[in-house]
């Protein structure tokens, strides 16, 4: 019983445990798309930007002027209405009209984002293009309710996001093969990992 107590755990000492390439490494080409648009966020209970943000004030007259409304009133009241920035990181491989959530984030003094709609914001990256277009009701992992006086809150509300929000309008391409080579990029580059991945490759 020693004897074969022994063997298995010299057995043991000598095995090797491997690891897949694809999770200490990443291929080069293949890190996506980043995007941001600036948006409205409609339908807020109060919550909103104030007249303090004047660029929503100006955001939203023009969102009426291209609707062919006119406001005769400058001194609009914007506590239902909130600018934000809205991004995502669009994979590679993507194709028109897939569907991928977007992340939205306050850009104003707005108090919360809960219970609001996105309303139709383009989406641009580094190189100008438009990608896509994204809208529809925000989820915010938090909450702030306010009552006589009192008020109870978890996590940020002035954050949030749309789930398959987005609508890509072009097709997002990835260029793997650069001079008939692939590069593989380590996550936690060392001499020693290169040259195993190198050797298992």
């Amino acid at each position: 019983c020693i004897a074969v107590a022994i063997v298995a755990c010299v057995l043991c000492t000598n095995i090797t445990f491997a690891g897949r390439v694809k999770d200490i490494a990443t291929i080069e080409g293949v890190t996506g798309v980043q995007v941001v648009g600036y948006g409205l966020v409609t339908g807020l209970s109060n919550t909103g930007d104030s007249q303090r943000s004047g660029f929503t004030v100006q955001s939203i007259i023009n969102m009426l002027k291209r609707f062919g409304v006119t406001p005769q009133n400058i001194n609009l009241r914007t506590r239902n209405v909130a600018a934000v920035m809205v991004t995502a990181t669009i994979p590679v491989f993507m194709k028109k009209g897939a569907k991928l959530d977007v992340q939205i984030s306050s850009a104003g003094d707005a108090e919360s984002l809960q219970g609001g709609v996105l309303l139709m914001t383009p989406l641009s990256g580094t190189d100008g293009a438009f990608y896509g277009f994204a809208q529809g009701p925000i989820s915010v992992g938090g909450y702030d309710y306010r009552m006589l006086g009192s008020r109870t809150g978890r996590n940020s509300t002035t954050s949030g996001r749309v789930p398959s929000g987005c609508i890509l309008d072009k097709n997002v391409e990835g260029t793997i093969v650069n001079n008939s080579q692939i590069r593989v990029l380590l996550r936690d580059p060392d001499f020693t990992t290169a040259t195993r991945v190198a050797d298992a490759i």
